[in-house]
């Protein structure tokens, strides 16, 4: 799996909300200032070359499904981040998370029994 830029991620974000969409319902979904439809037209060939995408074709219609699930790309995310700027401990990760948001005992005990449940 490939990382995306910003840009293919503020896409990939549309198209994993609407599950399946033509290039001008992603338009309609980006705020202002609108790129053009060619731009985002681009960025969804992008997409589906790097794999993250598919599309039906009618006629000159392409509707564009993902292909690789939102979870799917959050944890290859998560992990080059844990590797990277963590030396690839998750307790680092946490212990980051924990300080840099402030989360007080009963945050934690909560998120805890959270993971129980699961």
């Amino acid at each position: 799996m490939q990382k995306l830029t910003k840009a293919e991620e503020q896409v990939m974000q549309i198209i994993w909300d609407l599950k399946s969409c033509m290039v001008s319902e992603v338009l309609e979904q980006i705020g202002e200032p609108k790129p053009p439809h060619s731009t985002i037209s681009s960025v969804v060939r992008i997409l589906q070359k790097k794999g993250f995408v598919t599309h039906k074709a009618y006629g000159r219609t392409h509707v564009y499904s993902p292909i690789i699930s939102k979870d799917d790309y959050r944890k290859f995310t998560l992990e080059n981040v844990t590797d990277s700027y963590f030396g690839g401990s998750v307790k680092r990760l946490v212990s980051f998370l924990v300080k840099e948001k402030d989360l007080d005992l009963n945050d934690l005990a909560e998120m805890l029994n959270d993971l129980d449940k699961e």
